[in-house]
């Protein structure tokens, strides 16, 4: 089954992030790829995270499904325009990726070039419509297709964001652009994933819970200054301190909050950012 067809069931699915190598070396990339390929629904490629200039995510798709993996386009606007934007849709169509993430992307003066100029000609909420443009065999600028593709369409939502508010009014907005499921950003508050979610269940779209692994201390203080929407409590940031061994505290950690919130909607997505190696035993501890 795909991965849309495993979300029409209403099955509940696991899918992981892998970021592509600073260059051109995919031996580490494969690996990860074939540790993950049968123990999640279907694997993320990154889009120059963070605004990091690496190996593109539509290449890194294309590793993964000749792996035998099933890959998650993610498509940031940030460094393309809308006529780039729409032939790397039709381009990864042709590759055999149908799963896209419709994302707006982060701005480049967090990444390594940040005197690059940035583009948002699109935003994550048009970037969905014009792929449901091209599944309709128009392009934006209304010209008929020769063959149209048929895509998967996801989107980005931060539950923990506050006000909630906006973030309901955006999720409305791309569900009605196309959005088909959804993948949040990291979640540490399961009181609050369950508000959120009891806003969510309306649009009637697949959610999977994000779960960041966390490494240190060090870093949980570091998203909550620095990643809106994201906040780690005291009391975890208290119990990476206690621990000697952080990273194995980290999956504990990660296991614990998807247990306890498994229920609450219909996936989890797991971004370890660099240590991939962990996701098996974090869902061996989830029992998943």
């Amino acid at each position: 089954m795909t991965l849309r067809e495993k979300l029409g069931s209403g099955k509940f699915v696991v899918t992981a992030e892998v970021g592509p190598a600073k260059g051109v070396d995919t031996h580490e990339f494969l690996e990860n790829v074939e540790l993950l390929k049968n123990r999640v629904d279907a694997i993320n490629c990154t889009d120059q995270q963070s605004a990091v200039m690496r190996l593109g995510s539509l290449a890194g798709c294309y590793l993964i499904r000749q792996k035998g993996g099933e890959p998650i386009f993610q498509m940031t606007c940030r460094d393309r325009n809308r006529i780039a934007l729409q032939s790397d849709l039709l381009n990864a169509y042709v590759f055999g990726i149908e799963n896209v993430l419709c994302l707006t992307g982060d701005f480049v003066t967090l990444g390594d070039h940040p005197d690059a100029k940035p583009v948002f000609d699109l935003d994550s909420v048009s970037l969905l419509y014009a792929a449901k443009q091209l599944e309709q065999g128009k392009d934006l600028a209304g010209k008929d297709l020769t063959g149209a593709p048929r895509f998967f369409l996801g989107a980005c939502v931060t539950p923990g964001a506050e006000p909630l508010e906006p973030q309901l009014l955006k999720m409305e907005r791309k569900v009605k652009a196309g959005a088909k499921f959804f993948q949040t950003q990291a979640v540490y508050e399961p009181k609050k994933f369950e508000t959120f979610m009891k806003e969510a269940r309306k649009f009637g779209v697949p959610v999977l819970v994000g779960i960041v692994l966390l490494r240190s201390a060090a870093m949980a203080r570091f998203m909550n200054k620095n990643v809106a929407g994201i906040h780690v409590p005291d009391e975890l940031i208290a119990e990476m301190d206690r621990a000697e061994n952080k990273l194995q505290k980290g999956v504990e950690i990660a296991a614990r909050l998807i247990r306890e919130m498994k229920d609450m909607c219909q996936g989890v997505h797991i971004m370890a950012i660099g240590l991939e190696s962990k996701v098996p035993a974090i869902l061996d501890a989830a029992g998943l």
